[in-house]
């Protein structure tokens, strides 16, 4: 009887070492903070996979504890890392086509930014994407305005002599243009640049303007309105050789769970803007607004400095660009 109470402990011991082996643990990395709207994202794709109970599950690393903020594509392409929240323009240096993901005034509002997401323009990013063997598990775009040390920016002579931060090739070319010195830093890297007097204006997105408490450090903050001339693409991507090796199960409660996000993610980015607005005036900061003649400053701007050199960059530039001006 003893060797058979034995044998049943060895066995079931052998059954529950085999279910905990069988589980699979995912690594999810991004730079923001928890409080962020894309760490939400994350969490949000997280628990539901967890909850589908299909021995999967997500171990998230925020505030750039994993990798780097600029240097999350080549490990993800890699199989070093299994997720990623990325602004792709920050991959543009390795596939110039990312670079329109952030082109001056190619979005109008968060409604087009979610059809240019559904677009065939999208689904010609998504081609090149998995020849660097990543999907897209979320869609999503933020908007985002400008901020200064000095004083406001609306219109292209406000950049003038400021050291000024852009997020994104395409930005730095029009704001350079426009007479600012860039300087190249993650928007996690733009606190500590202002407070130091290193840099003194800065655009990045509403949600990054919050989250990284840029109102304590700026005089101005010129948020996304009626008029926004900043779109950034920032999707949840994944190895596509993982996403591949899982099963049909866990295959589903991703796809169920980024939906799920996807969703979120629109409805949250749409209240960011005003939101970011508050708290800045709350902080003590001055509000200002650009107008629908400073859009067009900066687009003509635009026009002959990022649309510009991004042809020159792309052998297939011009059509990508038609398709992604198409959607309306």
């Amino acid at each position: 009887m003893l060797r058979k109470l034995k044998f049943a402990f060895a066995a079931g011991a052998a059954i529950c070492l085999a279910s905990t082996a069988s589980a699979e643990t995912l690594r999810l990395s991004h730079q923001w903070s928890t409080g962020d709207v894309r760490h939400k994202v994350a969490e949000i794709v997280a628990e539901h996979v967890k909850a589908a109970n299909v021995d999967l599950e997500i171990q998230i690393f925020p505030s750039k504890s994993l990798f780097k903020p600029r240097e999350q594509y080549k490990p993800l392409s890699a199989g070093q890392l299994d997720m990623t929240v990325f602004p792709l323009s920050y991959a543009g240096g390795q596939r110039p086509e990312y670079n329109l993901t952030l082109m001056p005034g190619l979005v109008k509002n968060h409604d087009h930014a979610a059809r240019l997401n559904k677009s065939p323009f999208m689904a010609e990013i998504e081609k090149i994407m998995a020849e660097d063997d990543v999907i897209t598990l979320v869609h999503g775009y933020l908007a985002g305005g400008f901020g200064s040390t000095q004083g406001c920016i609306t219109k292209p002579d406000d950049v003038k002599g400021q050291q000024t931060r852009a997020a994104g090739k395409a930005f730095e070319q029009m704001l350079a243009a426009a007479g600012a010195s860039i300087a190249s830093m993650a928007s996690s890297e733009i606190y500590n640049a202002m407070q130091t007097g290193v840099l003194q204006a800065a655009n990045t997105s509403s949600s990054s303007f919050v989250s990284f408490r840029l109102y304590e450090q700026i005089k101005c903050y010129t948020p996304a309105g009626d008029v926004a001339l900043w779109f950034m693409y920032q999707p949840l991507l994944m190895n596509k050789t993982k996403f591949e090796s899982l099963t049909a199960e866990q295959q589903a409660a991703l796809r169920e769970g980024s939906a799920k996000a996807e969703a979120y993610y629109l409805e949250e980015a749409k209240k960011a803007d005003a939101e970011s607005a508050r708290i800045f005036k709350e902080a003590g900061a001055e509000i200002a607004q650009m107008s629908s003649e400073d859009f067009d400053a900066w687009l003509a701007i635009a026009k002959e400095s990022s649309f510009k050199k991004f042809l020159e960059s792309v052998a297939d530039g011009q059509r990508l660009l038609d398709m992604a001006l198409s959607v309306q």
